[in-house]
């Protein structure tokens, strides 16, 4: 096969995926993203003293539906739907081209798989970033939906005050690289090594439970990993304890200040509306 015929192969192939792929995923991010607003809700709040403390799952969905009513769900969705396909487009395509550069470096299969992921989540995570401080700072206010700045006025705002910078639109982008860099490492390490061990079965539903299965635990393992760096970067994005006080700037020093005033779990906030957001996802792998 000639060198013109692959590409056009990869090129047909790549927009197939993309296109199928961010087709499915706004269909998952109409389903999942109370879930998401649930999770943000959750790592922002500093333990009991948070005036708006939710103590489990079902006390948290009951207090925003009776505060905020069925929209109160949906805060800061438009900005995840925005860029849902070019996150993808960017994943694909550059999981891809790692893949090839890394192929010119005596690697075993599984690290090349691991290390072309966190190349991935990395470039990723550039795109996403400024899409993620919109969304996170929606989510994270508990007026109504009437009440609420618009996404693009709440960009403008972002914009007009803090700039375009690490302190404006790009805040949080350290424990952002962290936290898809990481994910994706375990993840496509994971999946693609483990995918390759176990056989293939001819029986198309039990093909399908053998890949969604291998999938979701690359997920859960990849999410548990990562989720001390989505916490932080919530807690980077989102409100700070004093308003006009910065105290959370840095990924790992708010790692370390979390650890310190709440203790290790409160580095876990989050992780089952987090988990429970994977199972639409592991079927599109």
């Amino acid at each position: 096969m000639s060198a013109r015929t692959r590409g056009r192969s990869f090129g047909r192939e790549a927009s197939h995926q993309i296109l199928a792929g961010g087709s499915a995923g706004l269909l998952e991010i109409c389903l999942m993203h109370p879930l998401d607003v649930v999770k943000t809700r959750f790592q922002i709040q500093r333990g009991s003293i948070d005036p708006n403390n939710y103590k489990n799952l079902r006390d948290s969905f009951l207090k925003i539906y009776h505060k905020e009513r069925l929209f109160g769900f949906y805060k800061g969705i438009l900005p995840p739907i925005l860029v849902e396909t070019p996150k993808r487009a960017v994943k694909f395509f550059t999981f891809e081209q790692y893949k090839i550069l890394l192929g010119y470096v005596s690697l075993s299969p599984g690290l090349t798989f691991a290390i072309a992921g966190l190349g991935s989540g990395l470039t990723e995570a550039i795109v996403v970033n400024p899409f993620e401080v919109v969304k996170v700072g929606l989510q994270a206010n508990q007026d109504t939906f009437a009440q609420q700045p618009s996404t693009l006025g709440y960009a403008r705002h972002i914009i007009k005050t803090k700039g375009l910078g690490l302190q404006g639109l790009n805040k949080g982008l350290t424990a952002t690289l962290g936290r898809h860099g990481i994910f994706n490492m375990v993840y496509f390490g994971f999946y693609f090594n483990v995918k390759n061990i176990i056989p293939l079965n001819k029986d198309p539903t039990l093909e399908f439970g053998r890949k969604f299965g291998i999938g979701l635990l690359s997920g859960i393992m990849a999410s548990i990993i990562n989720v001390p760096f989505d916490v932080a970067k919530s807690r980077i994005q989102g409100p700070q304890p004093v308003p006009g006080e910065i105290k959370y700037i840095t990924c790992f020093k708010t790692i370390t200040t979390i650890y310190q005033e709440e203790g290790y779990f409160a580095l876990y906030k989050g992780l089952l509306p987090k988990i429970m957001r994977l199972g639409p996802e592991c079927w599109r792998t």
